[in-house]
């Protein structure tokens, strides 16, 4: 071998190639293969030996070094990510019977008697990840955020030795894979014992732990984390030359990518049903961990029929394995109030682990559930992580039940503020009656505000929101953009407006001038924002992020939302498909809150809302335009033709006005045939429908 000193330019070139390739083949023989060919010594000099050629000769670094494998630090925040196609998340089932009936609503959406094949693959408990090549070369990596828009990880996930960076092969010229990211057991373990040694808080389970190394800001500290993968779908793609899951899998085999061993194709619900009884028995024996199975419609060609949901696809499931259960004792009942003045009695419990996790506190839903399972302050209870997430009370232990134990009285009057709390009729939830002169109100709003799929600021948690409030830092939304115009100056203008209500962060405990600054630039760079995350960041009751995103779709602007709402013109809203009239209801009634359009208005005067992009498909003659589906339809379902229509650019509404453009008309067709000839909308047949979007 060529002592380095010696090398040529021409030589380091061809050494920095075979010294790539010889580690890449080892990385797949580790990873994928469970039989390593190198020792940890010859791995280590080969890696040693590029470095010092690369120190060398450094414009040579090749774009799939193993170098670039460890990283360097990232000097900034993470720079967002826009998904081309959204990362969207599965529905959740929790027993055979709920398969059985996901299966016949699949069955029943393409109107057939014959059970598709599915796809099982284990659901593992890790961080989704999308890894995007091009020409067969890793170019970028994100995490799935908050489906629309992710964070940038590249430098971190190039640590992963189980992720190719260079794919061998016929590949497609964009290909995006996805899939998740997780952390043994045994480096769980290992990691946790290494950090208690240094006197380090330790991480709770194996999925924090792989949550926590993707997400540093030095890929560094990521590479020393002993990460995995495995690629389970696929993103955007130029040229998909799969027709099926299982093809899939195997050309993400071919290319280098680590697939899961139990992936199984099942035909019917009886076959699905043992293979999960399989996957229970073993499921504590596996090197990984899991949380339920996932399954799959394997045809492409029928997912695509089948299409999607606002937020989960139709041809997909996740099947969560029965949660862990526990006994412990409840210490106290309290009730807290949310952002809505919903009352919600929570159980503080003797601390117990919980499959993993250490479990203190458990929701009890509300007062009816108390009455029901007579839950009382003492009382030893049977404790479970609902999916494996969400702690809560499955029954009491009355035999151990204390003798002085009494009834737990539901309060009828809010502990935060004093004021009425009252039950409508036909509601579970009893609600205080101060809105936002209920200090849990305001607080639990603000921190509605900066969630994740709302204004997403960075460094505005619940903690540091509470403490702003509570000394009058922030007091509203719109208080959260003056921050740094408050922010009191080394002298203060006795005559300036502001100086009554200044302030000096950087005097506070816990922050410093870097942190104050960390925090002014995340607050600047949500002065503008999307329509979706907007109207959600309002808190209107009913109105989650998916509402959100209809909202948006249908208004496409803030302005024309708000002024249909402040003058009550309900009928676009109530015409939206996936909005009924109690929604509308509380969505008009929120408008019509003097305090809360001045939060709006307040607000607007320091952000720019961004009108609504729509990014499905523009070429299509239905791209635009509102349809209404109306009587039987001969060759698809109503189901697969709103879908169709909506993956084609349309709005599906639920009722004819004078902003519908096409009446799509079936057999037996009704009242909406006849509301579309007297408003003069045009009325297509299924034929002329299914023409129009050849």
């Amino acid at each position: 071998m060529i002592d380095i000193a010696e090398l040529t330019e021409e030589q380091a070139k061809a050494e920095l190639q075979r010294i790539a390739a010889e580690m890449a083949k080892s990385d797949i023989a580790y990873y994928q293969f469970d039989a390593p060919y190198l020792t940890d010594a010859e791995y280590d000099s080969l890696k040693r030996r590029n470095e010092q050629i690369e120190a060398k000769f450094p414009h040579l670094v090749r774009a799939d070094s193993p170098s670039r494998r460890v990283g360097a630090p990232i000097k900034s925040e993470f720079s967002k990510v826009s998904h081309r196609f959204p990362m969207l998340s599965l529905g959740d089932v929790f027993s055979i019977e709920e398969v059985d009936d996901f299966i016949l609503g699949v069955k029943r959406f393409l109107n057939t008697a014959d059970t598709p094949t599915f796809m099982c693959e284990p659901k593992i408990d890790g961080l989704s990840f999308s890894a995007r090549y091009e020409h067969g070369k890793f170019v970028q990596g994100a995490t799935r955020g908050d489906g629309t828009t992710g964070e940038d990880i590249t430098a971190n996930l190039r640590t992963i030795r189980s992720l190719p960076l260079d794919i061998k092969g016929p590949v497609p010229d964009i290909l995006e894979v996805r899939g998740e990211v997780y952390m043994s057991k045994a480096d769980f373990f290992a990691l946790n014992q290494k950090y208690e040694s240094e006197g380090k808080k330790t991480f709770a389970n194996p999925r924090n732990a792989a949550a926590g190394s993707l997400r540093q800001l030095d890929s560094r500290i990521t590479a020393e984390r002993n990460l995995s993968i495995f690629a389970y779908t696929w993103g955007e793609v130029s040229n998909r030359v799969w027709d099926s899951q299982a093809d899939f899998f195997e050309h993400l085999r071919a290319w280098g990518f680590p697939i899961n061993p139990l992936n199984k194709l099942c035909h019917s619900v009886a076959e699905i049903e043992q293979n999960f009884a399989r996957i229970m028995e073993i499921r504590a024996s596996l090197p990984y961990d899991i949380d339920g199975m996932v399954y799959k419609v394997n045809s492409i060609e029928l997912q695509e029929r089948l299409g999607f949901l606002t937020r989960t696809p139709r041809w997909a499931i996740a099947h969560k394995f029965p949660a862990e259960q526990a006994i412990t004792t409840i210490n106290n009942i309290r009730v807290q109030v949310g952002r809505t003045g919903a009352l919600t009695p929570v159980a503080d419990l003797e601390p117990i682990n919980v499959g993993g996790v250490m479990v203190s506190h458990a929701t009890l839903h509300n007062e009816d559930e108390i009455k029901r399972k007579d839950i009382r302050i003492g009382d030893s209870v049977i404790i479970q992580r609902a999916g494996d997430v969400i702690p809560q009370v499955v029954g009491v232990i009355k035999e151990k039940r204390p003798a002085d134990s009494v009834e737990f009285e539901f309060p009828h009057y809010c502990p935060e503020c004093g004021a009425h709390a009252i039950r409508e009729e036909d509601e579970a939830v009893r609600r205080c009656t101060g809105g936002l002169t209920c200090p849990a109100q305001i607080i639990e709003r603000l921190k509605h505000f900066v969630s994740r799929d709302a204004f997403d600021i960075e460094g505005l948690g619940s903690k540091v929101i509470e403490e702003f409030y509570r000394d009058k830092i922030i007091q509203n939304p719109a208080d959260i953009f003056t921050i740094e115009q408050r922010n009191q100056p080394e002298v203060i203008d006795l005559f300036s407006p502001l100086s009554a209500n200044s302030f000096r962060l950087q005097n506070r405990e816990g922050w410093g001038i870097k942190s104050v600054d960390n925090l002014f630039k995340a607050i600047n760079a949500k002065r503008t924002i999307s329509l979706p995350r907007f109207i959600y960041a309002l808190g209107i009751r009913q109105v989650g992020s998916a509402t959100a995103l209809l909202l948006a779709q249908n208004y496409g602007t803030f302005e024309a939302f708000m002024n249909d709402m402040i003058n009550k013109d309900t009928a676009k809203l109530v015409s939206i498909d996936g909005i009924g009239g109690a929604m509308a209801k509380d969505i008009v009634e929120f408008f019509a809150e003097a305090h809360n359009l001045k939060t709006i208005h307040d607000l607007l005067a320091q952000v720019h809302v961004e009108p609504y992009v729509d990014n499905t498909r523009h070429d299509s003659p239905l791209t635009g335009k509102t349809v209404v589906f109306t009587g039987t339809l001969e060759h698809l379902t109503r189901q697969e033709a709103k879908s169709k229509a909506q993956s084609l650019g349309a709005k599906v509404a639920g009722s004819v006005s004078k902003n519908t453009d096409y009446v799509i008309m079936g057999a037996d067709a009704g009242s909406k045939a006849a509301k579309a000839k007297e408003l003069g909308v045009q009325i297509l047949s299924e034929a002329e429908f299914l023409e129009l979007i050849k």
